[in-house]
């Protein structure tokens, strides 16, 4: 898996350590980063990233912003593509949406959204719950968290199949087209919400009858240093929120759903003890240490690093491996055994310091009552059709899993 270095003509470092989108690496890719963690623990990628294997590497670079920027991209991307200081206002106002009153607020329509899905599956036969539950409890949620009308499910379904696809290419022209499309759903979501009381109107409904307001409207009424916020940092911080939760989510529910299945006890001891939402979040985060649903994210060096035993100019791409940093050997041991009695605070799931992803809390929110759900809808839940599939890079997860429910 490891490529022999090959040494350049003037700096006599290696061209590349591996490729991560070969063949073999994406037939498993978390099996072929567990290798990769004991041969190379940080590899030069055939595309010009540093991939970072080790838990302790990883933890490095996520408390040292200053040294692996975020600034990583160059459109505007509101507040996770910023470092310090211009970082902490925006963030600020993200985490509001993210409030315990808000969470609290939202559950009864998440929650009847994940009822639904999972009402209408059926039972005794083979089911691909991917398609069937996965994405559209992704897709619905999200949504309806936004505050966006359901004609928005199917394009939005469809929007991040083509967004899939050509990541998966590196299609460069067609990524860029693909995300102005997705802008302009956002851009036609605010116009709709533009008048002199819209924004203050949803803060104060959500206030005043304790559901959650509309997020979206919301949005255009936030300052940042004493002035409106911009479509451009609304659609920004938008697009944030929405791309990563619709592929992330849907993975998270098939890994969730197909782990249940393949771990009958595990399975058997969750639904006794379903109607405890703290443990089953709890339950969720370890599932998702084991099986990664974001592979990755990147950061950039802002000056010449020793890490993981190689020096790493400045101005340089690093890649954060989730699915590899949170199977550490030498943090979780034997990384396939699920435990719910690890310290959370050694599972980078949802990142750590100041770039940990905001949207944790909903995202605890939502797999945990779709966990409920799911259990208590259900005797049992089988393995069932062809093996599981595996998702490709930048996917993480499963791209298809069939299920038995009983």
């Amino acid at each position: 898996m490891v490529e022999k270095p090959q040494e350049t003509a003037h700096d006599a470092v290696p061209a590349f350590d591996w490729d991560p989108r070969t063949a073999e690496v994406q037939a498993d890719q978390i099996a072929a980063y567990d290798a990769m963690r004991a041969r190379c623990p940080v590899a030069l990628g055939a595309q010009g990233n540093w991939a970072v294997f080790n838990h302790a590497d990883n933890r490095e670079i996520l408390a040292d912003p200053r040294t692996f920027s975020n600034a990583v991209s160059a459109h505007l991307t509101v507040p996770n593509g910023m470092d310090p200081p211009e970082h902490a206002p925006y963030r600020a106002i993200v985490d509001k949406y993210y409030t315990p009153w808000r969470m609290h607020a939202f559950e009864p329509t998440c929650r009847g959204i994940a009822h639904r899905l999972i009402a209408a599956l059926p039972r005794h036969t083979e089911v691909e719950v991917m398609a069937a539950l996965a994405e559209p409890f992704a897709n619905e949620v999200q949504c309806a968290f936004m505050g966006w009308p359901k004609t928005l499910h199917g394009p939005l379904r469809e929007w991040t199949k083509k967004n899939h696809a050509a990541t998966l290419r590196l299609d460069r022209a067609a990524m860029s087209a693909i995300a102005l499309e997705f802008d302009g759903y956002i851009r036609e979501q605010l116009d709709l919400r533009r008048g002199p009381s819209a924004a203050a109107g949803g803060a104060a409904t959500g206030a005043a009858t304790g559901t959650a307001p509309d997020a979206t409207a919301e949005l255009l009424g936030e300052e940042i240093n004493g002035r409106l916020l911009t479509d451009e940092e609304i659609v920004s911080i938008v697009r944030n929120w929405t791309v990563g939760e619709l592929g992330t989510i849907a993975a998270s529910v098939g890994i969730i759903a197909r782990f249940l299945a393949a771990n009958p006890d595990v399975q058997t001891d969750l639904r006794g003890r379903r109607h405890d939402g703290a443990l089953l979040a709890l339950a969720s985060d370890e599932i998702l240490r084991l099986d990664a649903p974001l592979i990755a994210n990147r950061r950039r060096t802002t000056r010449e690093v020793d890490l993981g035993g190689r020096r790493i100019p400045s101005g340089e791409r690093v890649v954060v491996l989730w699915a590899s940093a949170n199977r550490d050997e030498r943090v979780f041991g034997d990384p396939d055994e699920f435990r719910l009695d690890r310290n959370p605070a050694d599972n980078l799931l949802y990142g750590e310091g100041i770039h940990a992803c905001p949207g944790a809390p909903l995202a605890r929110l939502e797999l945990s009552v779709l966990m409920q759900e799911l259990l208590g809808a259900t005797q049992t839940l089988e393995l069932a059709g062809p093996p599981p599939a595996r998702a490709a890079y930048p996917a993480g997860g499963w791209g298809s899993v069939t299920l038995r429910l009983g």
